[in-house]
């Protein structure tokens, strides 16, 4: 059984039995615009021992450095950002849309995702990508940042998702309506909205997410900063 808990914006972090995994820690920022604490937990206390980046924009790439450099983490990430972190001392592993690979937790493929992608100091960071992950005899996606595409729906059928991640913030990514079709798509038993209200251009209403997932007959949870959830 794995426990997921939800650390705001689009950081999840997952817990199996033998190790932790955080996808996109984004805790601190010096960014003035971020209109709320979003994160649950302090810097300090960060500690895993894999991290998982979909792209490389500040909200996401985050405390990646802080963090893996403290706790001796392995960064699985796009081979652009991968190679950046090694430039600078952190372990990396490195993979590409389509890839997949075992590790001790299990396995991890990258996917699409139509976005941007670059680090925090302007440097190219590949593509963006969403991400499966399959430990503990169940299926996790997080989409990372992106629009609605027709291959949400390959990725369903080929997947058996039991919980999915999903930007609505809208103006960078999908809305709350596309999100919904996203859903849709992807065939999730469980879906969890992330990407929205860290600032105010990304204002979005959970609850009418919710409202409409449950419209489609499919379970949604909506997660504040330090929820959690077992599968």
């Amino acid at each position: 059984m794995s426990k997921i808990i939800y650390h705001g914006h689009s950081f999840v972090e997952i817990r199996t039995k033998d190790v932790v995994i955080y996808i996109d820690p984004f805790i601190e920022s010096n960014d003035t615009e971020i209109a709320i604490k979003h994160c649950d937990i302090e810097l300090k206390d960060a500690k895993c021992d894999y991290i998982i980046l979909t792209h490389g924009h500040a909200d996401h790439f985050g405390n990646t450095i802080e963090i893996a450099k403290g706790n001796d983490t392995t960064v699985i990430a796009m081979a652009e950002i991968a190679d950046y972190l090694y430039s600078k001392g952190v372990k990396s592993h490195a993979m590409n849309i389509g890839g997949a690979y075992n590790f001790p937790f299990g396995k991890v493929k990258l996917t699409l995702a139509h976005h941007s992608s670059s680090l925090p100091d302007g440097t190219y960071a590949g593509n963006p990508a969403g991400v499966l992950i399959y430990t503990d005899n169940k299926t996790i996606f997080h989409a990372g940042d992106t629009s609605l595409f027709y291959d949400m729906k390959l990725i369903g059928e080929t997947n058996k998702i039991d919980i999915a991640f999903l930007p609505i913030g809208d103006n960078f990514t999908m809305g709350i309506d596309d999100a919904v079709k996203a859903a849709e798509f992807l065939r999730a038993k469980t879906v969890v909205p992330v990407h929205y209200d860290t600032y105010e251009v990304i204002k979005a209403d959970p609850n009418e997410f919710k409202r409409k997932i449950e419209s489609i007959g499919k379970k949604c949870i909506v997660m504040k900063s330090g929820d959690s959830t077992e599968l």
